[in-house]
């Protein structure tokens, strides 16, 4: 009965791996690729990105394809990068100060360059809106940041889900390069067919098209000229296209300003592997001969120690293991590729504890053993999906990330103090009289917010010293940003809607809990990439 469970839930046919898509596209290599789109249905994918060129032009540029990314940059460039203006010779002079900055984001953007600039140069777009993500992300696919924006192209969660991005516990498709790429450039080209100039797509791109609509309207009225340097945009809009444009110009004149880039080369980093159902990314990583990090890397849409059971269902895998992976994967039988473990219900257990005991979720319980509701019955078994291996193998797993907090806080000068449920009480109650936030409540205890609560559990409040600092060891999933209280913030909205705790947000700041904050106030937020929506 167990293995004819595991076949329902695990689909997979074994001989039919195909190869969904290699990095490539023409004018970087000769051979037409399809690509999966951003919502992962078939009737939304997209077709072969390379189409045969169909002007002499076109033709003739090819022999000039060069073997450095940088180079093939330079050659597709099409923005005006001389425009005399103060602002883009500020922003030009601040990055020729900074080439180690300039140095860093361009190891950085090296597993993601080619492919990013293939897919711009696809579409016929200018070469320079490859760099844009130096200037929306700094090229950190776990970038997020203080207006709740994520992944390299930095969507907000509204645009995101208007451009077919999924986001779920398993994933978050704001940090998948294949998808987020993909909407980036669909709603960039939108804006360019909109506004028909590449300076007011990216003006619109930062701060929305009825703010530029409206600034080209106002000026019209007043007789002036409608291009972005003659618009009244947002303080950030106004520098926004000119540090792209400024980028642009230091990497098309880096010789002439002494910046050194190390070349690119113009090969595949990554191949795309279609899976077909779910798989452990520890088990992923054996199979491809890399570490869990490395594909976390390639992957980072991932949030859980195993890919989405509801897709997508395809990893980035590095182009000189994939056909090994491709050739391992088709050995694995079904079964394998997700850790499967028996559990018999014991009195008073629920599917939401079993799912905390496992680290999953309810609904993939239920979807694992086609359980229609919640209820379960004592002395009868589940099978849940769970990780191979250790967390400390899943490098960026909620999992991993719980452990390490979880450490810290045994490490740290915080005070475990316990708390034993009481009948009314609610994860808002406790959290309010403890002065934390109830996510921080509900994560030190491996639970949900929306879990319920039994009277006489005991859950574990850990109260932070007011000076205690972040741990390192939370750096490659925190992210620190700044944010500036606007009117009618409060500490508990803040709190809410970076998912952290009042009193961090007071540690952090060194803010006295008696004092009320003003707008225009800057606070030092770490926000938690994993979490944040």
């Amino acid at each position: 009965m167990a293995m004819q469970l595991v076949r329902k839930f695990v689909v997979l046919t074994a001989a039919g791996l195909i190869l969904a898509g290699c990095q490539t596209n023409q004018v970087i290599s000769q051979q037409p690729v399809p690509v999966s789109g951003p919502d992962e249905q078939p009737q939304a994918q997209r077709q072969a990105l390379n189409p045969t060129p169909s002007s002499d032009t076109q033709q003739q540029e090819q022999p000039q394809t060069s073997t450095d990314l940088w180079q093939l940059t330079r050659q597709h460039m099409q923005l005006d990068l001389d425009h005399d203006d103060p602002r883009l010779q500020a922003q030009f002079e601040w990055y020729q100060k900074h080439p180690q900055y300039m140095q860093r984001v361009a190891t950085r953007a090296s597993r993601y360059y080619y492919y990013i600039l293939g897919e711009v140069l696809k579409r016929d777009m200018p070469a320079e809106v490859a760099l844009l993500p130096i200037v929306e992300s700094a090229y950190d696919p776990f970038a997020y940041s203080h207006g709740r924006a994520a992944g390299p192209w930095q969507f907000i969660p509204g645009t995101a889900k208007h451009f077919g991005l999924k986001s779920s516990w398993w994933y978050d498709g704001r940090r998948d390069i294949v998808a987020s790429t993909d909407a980036a450039l669909t709603y960039l080209q939108q804006l360019h067919d909109r506004f028909d100039s590449w300076e007011l797509a990216l003006a619109a791109y930062n701060c929305g098209g009825g703010n530029v609509s409206k600034a080209i309207r106002r000026n019209k009225k007043k007789g002036l000229a409608t291009d972005f340097w003659s618009l009244d945009l947002p303080k950030e809009t106004r520098v926004y296209v000119p540090k792209l444009l400024a980028v642009s110009k230091l990497i098309r004149d880096a010789e002439d300003n002494n910046l050194t880039l190390q070349p690119l080369p113009n090969k595949p980093v990554f191949e795309q592997v279609e899976l077909n159902s779910q798989i452990d990314l520890a088990q992923a990583a054996k199979l491809s001969s890399i570490s869990t990090q490395e594909l976390y890397q390639l992957n980072p849409g991932f949030n859980r120690w195993a890919t989405d059971p509801d897709g997508p269902h395809r990893l980035l895998i590095p182009a000189d293991t994939a056909e090994q992976f491709r050739t391992q994967l088709a050995q694995l039988p079904a079964e394998q590729r997700v850790n499967w473990a028996r559990h018999k219900i014991s009195k008073g257990e629920t599917i939401s504890t079993i799912a905390r005991h496992y680290n999953t979720t309810s609904a993939v319980i239920r979807e694992a053993n086609k359980l229609s509701g919640s209820n379960i019955r004592a002395g009868k078994y589940l099978l849940i999906p769970s990780a191979k291996h250790e967390s400390s193998e899943y490098s960026l797993s909620q999992s991993q990330r719980f452990s390490r907090k979880q450490n810290q806080l045994a490490q740290s000068d915080r005070n475990r103090v316990s708390y034993e449920v009481k009948q009314g009480d609610s994860f808002w109650k406790i959290a309010k009289n403890n002065n934390v936030s109830v996510r921080e409540l509900a994560s030190w205890n491996q639970m949900a917010p929306g879990d319920p609560l039994r009277v006489g559990q005991t859950l574990a409040i850990w109260k932070a010293d007011a000076h205690q600092g972040l741990s390192r060891s939370d750096q490659q999933l925190i992210r620190r940003i700044g944010y500036s209280v606007r009117s009618g913030d409060s500490l508990y909205t803040i709190a809410d809607r970076f998912r952290v705790s009042i009193n961090d947000i007071q540690r952090w700041n060194k803010l006295e809990k008696s004092k009320y904050l003003q707008p225009g106030q800057h606070l030092t937020l770490y926000v938690d990439i994993t979490e944040a929506r």
